[in-house]
């Protein structure tokens, strides 16, 4: 039997979905409160590697662990 998903050892508000809520409500925040693109710009950005750090090295790192593990 394979190794359990990282995605079940983590808490709600640590979930992809939350996370790419998240993603999508902080910029969308920004532009609706400013409409500067040089704000939002940066935000975005940020949200973009959070993202590729924790919905594609992390998992992959946790994958890769796992299974050597074994």
């Amino acid at each position: 039997m394979g190794s359990p998903s990282i995605w079940q050892k983590k808490p709600w508000w640590c979930q992809p979905w939350s996370i790419i809520l998240t993603g999508i409500i902080i910029p969308s925040t920004v532009w609706l409160l400013t409409h500067l693109w040089w704000l939002t710009l940066p935000v975005v950005m940020g949200i973009l590697v959070w993202w590729y750090v924790f919905l594609y090295l992390v998992p992959k790192s946790y994958t890769e662990q796992t299974t050597s593990d074994q």
